[in-house]
């Protein structure tokens, strides 16, 4: 049977659309597994977890096996489904990397999604809604501000900055400098119930502490001391912390840079500013390897020039 010029163009484009539409199901099919979940994999690409369903439902007709056992709430991989993801996720990346590396050097655009501590990214928020946003305006920032460690991959998080020590958790970690820390109370509380002179003195004082993995964090002095303090309010959060030493509860241990208008202002006061407190190492996370997207390097950039004038 001979084909009309028409009829082998309509058969070329079938073809092309049905190759297409396997290898944007294979890409969705990567993110699914990555994300844990179709609601995470349709956040990271932009659409509907319906869509993602339907999409991995038509994977399925085509190979002729399931990937996935499913329940009401989530889904496990089948032994074929595990199979067939250890051979195309390389693929998979191997794509996006070689066209990440062809468009690195271009304008950076798109979405940039990023996670911060909440106290320290109430600062940081105006340094990237000023200084980033006018060097790169196609780039359209998701920020999230929370003391909660989010998962970068199964969130969808481009990048995240992390304060203190960061367990090795397989993420890139580009370090940032130190932040300093400092001792601050409230005038009233100094008031009612006297300055401390010495590291002793703070043994008889009221605390507002800091909680990490759900204990209290001691106060870590720079020549290696340290004091676990009482406490009488604990929290997670650096604003909370703030807040509550703004409202006169006693003394707490804070990033300095966060209450730098709160010290400028005469809320707060510095105590035993002559004893400094040991600095804290701040770092940027991501989970590129080897192509970093424009819209990521560009962050990485900024916030390495950024952050020089908060860090020792």
């Amino acid at each position: 049977m001979i084909l009309s010029n028409r009829a082998r163009q309509t058969f070329k484009d079938a073809i092309s659309c049905s190759i297409m539409s396997a290898m944007e199901s294979l890409g969705i099919f990567v993110r699914v597994v990555e994300a844990g979940s179709f609601t995470g994999a349709a956040r990271i690409i932009g659409t509907t977890p319906s869509a993602v369903s339907k999409s991995m439902a038509r994977l399925e007709a085509r190979l002729g096996f399931r990937l996935f056992r499913r329940s009401t709430r989530a889904f496990t991989l089948t032994a074929e489904g595990e199979r067939y993801f250890e051979r195309v996720a390389p693929l998979v990346r191997g794509i996006e990397q070689a066209g990440e590396g062809i468009g690195a050097g271009t304008e950076a655009s798109g979405h940039l999604r990023l996670s911060m501590p909440a106290d320290f990214g109430r600062i940081l928020v105006n340094a990237l809604t000023v200084g980033f946003h006018q060097l790169h305006p196609k780039v359209q920032l998701d920020l999230s501000l929370s003391d909660r460690h989010v998962d970068l991959i199964r969130e969808g998080f481009d990048a995240a900055i992390r304060v203190g020590h960061v367990p090795d958790t397989g993420l890139i970690a580009r370090p940032l400098g130190r932040l300093p820390m400092a001792l601050v109370a409230s005038p009233d509380y100094l008031a009612r119930h006297g300055t401390p002179t010495c590291v002793a003195d703070l043994e008889a004082h009221a605390h507002v502490r800091y909680m990490l993995a759900g204990r209290a964090f001691p106060l870590m002095f720079e020549a290696g001391e340290f004091l676990p303090p009482r406490g009488v309010l604990d929290a997670d959060s650096g604003e909370a912390l703030r807040i509550a030493a703004r409202n006169g509860l006693g003394i707490t241990q804070i990033l300095k840079a966060s209450v730098a208008d709160d010290l400028a202002s005469g809320h707060l006061v510095e105590v035993l500013p002559q004893v400094p407190l040991a600095s804290v190492p701040v770092q940027v996370l991501h989970a590129y390897a080897r192509a970093v997207p424009e819209r990521a390097a560009a962050l990485l950039r900024f916030l390495g020039s950024a952050m020089a004038r908060w860090t020792v």
